[in-house]
This record gives C-alpha cells, structure tokens and sequence, in this order.
C-alpha cells in the first residue's frame, strides 16, 4: 500500500516522496535530493533526532505513513565499513571455510573499487582472484571444439535483496547503498554476456576512467605500495591474439580466467588507501598515543534534548541570600595586596604548574570530530602542531590552534612549553581554524587520514543521576502582638488628677 512521507531541507523547503513498503531509504533519499537540487551523496535522512540506516526499506525502518524527515549533511570524513564478499565456486573452495573474504573499506568507495580492491589487496592474499575481467570461450556453432572467442563474464552482486549487475550500478558508493558504519555482506556470482572480453574492456575503461582520475588525486603519502600479485602464472594474450587463435572449447563446468588488465583499471590508488586502513594506529611511526572522537549524530546538544523541570530555574531564599551576600562583599572596601603578598601568590602557582606532570589536550577539528593526545612537562607548541599533522589527510596546508575564551594562539616553535608557557595545569580543548590561505574546496576535502577516521569512537554522555536538592524555606515572618485593652491587664495608670473627671 503506498504512502507519502515528507522530507525538509536544510533550507527549510519541503518535499512529499511517494513510497511503497519496498521502497530504500536511499530511493527516498535521492528522490528528495534531486527535488531539492542538491547533491544525494552530501546529506542523510534523520526522523526525530535519530540517524536513519539507509539501508533498510521503508517497511523495517519503522517510520509511520506520512512521517516528517529531516535532510542533514553528511560527515566530509568517510567511514569505515566491514565488507565480507562471498565468493561462488570454484572460487570459494580456495578460501576455506565460509569462501568469503573480508576487508574494512571505507564508505566512499564504489562497488567497482571495492571488487578491484579484492582483486589486488590483501584479502586475496596473493591467491589470484579475477572478478573484474573474467572470459569464456564460446564457438559459434556450439560445439565442443574449433575455432572461438572469449566472451566477457560480468559480475553480479547481491546485497540483501539488491542485485547490482550493470556497470551503472558498479558506480554507486556504499554509502550511497546505505552502508555508512558496521559491516555489510555482498554475495557474487557471474552472468555469461554476449559482448566480446576485448569489448568489454574498452568499455570498463570509458566507465571507470573518470572515477580512477578522480580518486588518483587522494593517494595517501608516506605508505609504502605493495607489489600486486600476478593473477596468473600465464602471459597476457592481446585481443589480436584472442581473436586469431583457436582455443578449445572446455567442458561447460570449466571456466577460463583471463588476467586482469592492469593497463585499462589501476587499482594502486585503491591499494593505497586501504593498505593505511589497515593499520592499527594510523599515525606516523614514533608519535604518542591518541584517541580519536567521531563528530555527534545530531546538530542538537545532548543537554537540550534532556527535559527540564520549571521548578529548576525558580529562585529561592538560598539565592537571594548569596546575592545579598555578593553585594556586600562588593560594596566593602578592600586592601591591595602587598609586595611580599603578591610574591608569595605567584610563588603558590608556579608550584602548582610545576606540580603537573600531564594534562590531555583534546583538538577539535572543523568537521566536528577530535582528537585527544596526553603531553608532559617538556612539550611545546610544535609536539603538539606535529600530532596534529600527522592524522591529517592533507598537511601541507596552514593553520592555527587555538584556546578558547581567551583566543590565545599556540605557537608552532618550541619555545614555549604547553604546561608552563601557556598555563595549562587542567584537561584543555584546543579550537583547530584554518589560516585565510587556504582556499575552499581544500577546506571541503575530508580531514582526516581514512586510517584515523576508521578508529573513530563515540563520545559516550554519562548519565548524570538527578539529585533532589532540598530548598531553604523561608521563615514565616514574626507578627506583633495585637494591643490589649486597660481592661485586660495593661500596665498603664491613670494619674489621680485624671480619674476625678471621670466622677459625676
């Protein structure tokens, strides 16, 4: 049964998506994306402050007919997503037991860069596997021998009750599909097509060429390229060779592999970036430990999403009474400290600063996410501009640190120290801004390194236990006693002179 749901921008216009119970999220994503004119790939859905998966339809994703979306823009930094592929037989048995092979990837690669990145990564463990450009001979009368060609063998991968099997849609990223954290499993097999391998492969090429230009651009420096392993011992055969030989026809079980043509796809650039996924800290070798926050899910502050109490912002006599006291003490006049005073404060806080043997200092980037480093005594403002460019993904660029409230800058030298330069006795946030240079579409690249952005961790709020706090009550003021008349015991007496006009 159809519906309507309705989808607000983050210019407040609004759209209504029909949808069905089999419709994707992601379907309804784009449609509101192309509605609104602006790119799909850059926002996600929310409903009520919650972060909708993608990936689900609309019937499992427990939105209610006519529902009310929100369009928020999505993190420049991708994430980073488990992909396992399980692979058909014969394949499968060369990867025992399940025949399937896993590998984190990140959310901006396409299904074509994720096959390639199997292929030729270190999922494949250097066995071989032809996914990409796979041929089997076929004759033209259908016989079991004479002369033939290879005929190119497309794959076909089904992603829950996705099939994707057309170069189109090779093209859509996971996070397009809907996968931007956890893991997601693809299961492959192969269509027989009626297009030569020579043919496909030139078309592969007029696909794919812009995607590798693109992505060539956003190599990770600094990591060292493994050699690819060939996928077979054979030499290539050129397509003028295809199609002047005649090779025999194996049985229909056999399957012929042609090696891949690294010439028409390079996938270095995908191995590139994966390989520094891969490791476990990310950074460059010799820096300190750090801890890596992920940007929050909502543009709302958790503490505006906690409800309040009206009873909480009503005054009382506890603070009445701090405000009188604060005003007294305002109005009394004070002694200026003396020389031997002033010394003997300054001496209590060099000891206090010199007693510090560590502070954290935690960065926050423009992207929202931030980094968290543990420094000592005898580091300056360099160590600390050092950590920071080293999980930068471009660190060429310019920037500054900077404290908050005061808008002081941290210097790159090593002429003053974090602790005892800059006074930092305490945990300290440090605002990270780019310098006026620095052009805008750098600013709009993602941040940092995929291999940092993969260990990315949520900032976890604890739960505050409420706490009934008893307020002062107020005295009930003390009332005078009313007067009593003479009659009832007053101590007053009349004069002698007085009483005698009273006689008749």
């Amino acid at each position: 049964m159809a519906t309507n749901v309705k989808v607000v921008g983050t210019d407040l216009r609004q759209v209504t998506i029909k949808v069905s119970p089999s419709t994707y999220l992601t379907e309804i994503l784009e449609q509101a994306c192309t509605k609104l004119k602006v790119p799909n790939e850059k926002y996600l859905l929310k409903h009520k402050q919650r972060q909708l998966d993608l990936s689900q339809t609309f019937r499992t994703s427990g939105l209610i007919p006519g529902a009310r979306l929100e369009l928020v823009v999505r993190a420049n930094t991708p994430s980073v997503v488990n992909v396992a592929l399980q692979l058909p037989s014969p394949e499968s048995n060369v990867f025992p037991p399940h025949g399937r092979v896993s590998e984190k990837l990140p959310s901006d690669f396409t299904i074509w860069q994720i096959l390639r990145q199997f292929e030729s990564g270190k999922a494949s463990a250097g066995k071989g596997l032809n996914i990409t450009a796979r041929g089997v001979p076929q004759t033209s009368n259908g016989t079991q021998a004479g002369s033939g060609q290879l005929y190119y063998e497309i794959p076909s991968i089904i992603i829950e009750k996705r099939t994707l099997s057309t170069f189109a849609d090779f093209q859509k990223t996971l996070s397009q599909l809907g996968y931007n954290s956890g893991g997601v499993l693809m299961r492959l097999s192969f269509q027989k097509t009626d297009q030569l391998l020579s043919d496909a492969m030139s078309e592969i090429e007029e696909y794919f060429k812009s995607e590798e230009q693109e992505s060539a651009p956003q190599k990770n420096e600094g990591v060292e390229t493994e050699t690819q392993p060939e996928s077979t011992s054979e030499p290539s055969v050129s397509p003028s060779e295809v199609h002047s030989s005649a090779p025999t026809v194996p049985t229909s079980a056999e399957v012929v592999s042609r090696p891949s043509i690294t010439k028409d796809i390079p996938a270095t650039q995908d191995t590139n970036r994966t390989e520094a996924m891969n490791l476990d800290e990310g950074i460059a070798p010799g820096s300190r430990p750090v801890t890596i926050f992920s940007a929050p899910a909502s543009s709302t502050p958790i503490a505006a999403l906690r409800p309040d109490s009206e009873e909480d912002f009503a005054p009382d006599i506890s603070h009445a009474k701090a405000h009188q006291k604060l005003l007294k003490s305002l109005g009394e006049n004070k002694r200026l400290l003396s020389d031997q005073e002033l010394e003997e404060k300054a001496a209590m806080e060099e000891a206090k600063v010199a007693a510090v043997r560590s502070i954290k200092i935690k960065v926050r980037f423009p992207d929202n996410f931030s980094a968290e480093w543990t420094f000592g005594p005898g580091d300056t403002g360099a160590s600390l501009y050092s950590e920071v460019r080293g999980i930068m993904a471009n660190s060429s660029t310019s920037f500054r640190l900077v404290l908050p409230g005061a808008r002081t800058v941290i210097k790159d030298d090593g002429s003053s120290t974090l602790i005892k330069g800059y006074r930092l006795s305490a945990n300290t946030l440090v605002n990270f801004i780019w310098d006026d240079s620095v052009p805008a579409n750098t600013r709009g690249q993602p941040f940092l390194k995929s291999s940092v952005a993969g260990q990315a961790q949520a900032v976890v709020v604890p739960d505050v236990p409420e706490i009934e706090v008893k307020q002062e009550r107020q005295s009930a003021p003390v009332q005078a006693p009313a007067p009593r008349n003479d009659s009832e015991g007053s101590s007053f007496k009349k004069p002698k002179w007085l009483k005698s006009f009273g006689k008749k």
